[in-house]
């Protein structure tokens, strides 16, 4: 806990099963009380390592997507009764050791939502971020902070950190169950008026981390450009798009997918 706030830490997991004991033992369980994984129908040991270093397992009995995964993910750790949850990719891309730095962020009432930058500083090209994607982001970043009247560093990272507010505040059930989930989900941040807050973080590109094709890349990034025109049109009401629409039938208070959970 951090001043009496419950501190979870979610792992949307695919093979994860090569990086997952690195990222564990890095998460600095002095203040996280929970750690939750969802597996996305892995088809090598993660289930087996996660259940062996006691976390909380959540089990798709299907592969539905990154977007899908991580819905479980959060609703879980709302279930569990966590008021902070972060979001870290088991694959060890990023630093675990800056969990408490991130969720302080939140603690602190400055902001609702805690984003790991790797392009405050040097941090992206220096880990090894191929050219193509730094130059992708870049661009996409650029973009979207013009269309949505942002000055974030990057919409992309893996690394983010949600309080419970915005997670149960959020129409999470409209947003795609595939990769441009995470864009849509800040954006939806975004719309509603919610704060957000960035922290350099260092990232390692190594093979055993896990990345999208260069295909999966490009549908990902139109993706991102179509969600940030939805955004503008939907502010000069030229449109209703979708992911705005704010029902409370549309909002993560239950598992999209129904999980099997085991310890």
């Amino acid at each position: 806990m951090i001043q009496g706030l419950k501190v979870a830490v979610v792992l949307p997991a695919y093979n994860a099963a090569k990086t997952l004991r690195r990222t564990y033992d890095e998460i600095p369980r002095d203040i996280v009380d929970d750690v939750i994984l969802t597996d996305d129908a892995s088809n090598d040991d993660t289930i087996a390592i996660a259940r062996s270093l006691g976390i909380h397992v959540v089990v798709h009995d299907r592969n539905a997507g990154y977007g899908a995964n991580q819905k479980s993910c959060y609703a879980t750790a709302l279930d569990r009764g966590a008021d902070i949850v972060v979001m870290l990719h088991p694959d060890y891309q990023y630093s675990p050791r800056l969990v408490g730095a991130m969720a302080s962020m939140i603690v602190s009432g400055h902001y609702d939502v805690a984003l790991g930058s790797r392009f405050l500083g040097k941090g992206a090209l220096k880990g090894g971020m191929p050219r193509y994607k730094y130059i992708a982001n870049r661009c996409l970043t650029y973009v979207q902070n013009l269309l949505m009247g942002q000055n974030l560093s990057e919409y992309h990272t893996g690394y983010r950190v949600w309080s419970r507010v915005v997670l149960e505040r959020l129409p999470l059930k409209n947003c795609s169950n595939d990769f441009v989930f995470d864009n849509e989900m800040i954006t939806q941040a975004v719309w509603f008026g919610f704060s957000i807050g960035e922290i350099s973080c260092p990232t390692k590109y190594f093979p055993e981390a896990s990345s999208i094709s260069f295909r999966r890349s490009m549908i990902y990034g139109f993706g991102v450009l179509r969600t940030a025109f939805a955004y503008r049109l939907g502010r000069w009401n030229l449109a209703r798009p979708a992911i705005f629409r704010d029902e409370a039938s549309h909002r993560l208070t239950a598992p999209q997918i129904e999980p099997v959970a085991a310890e």
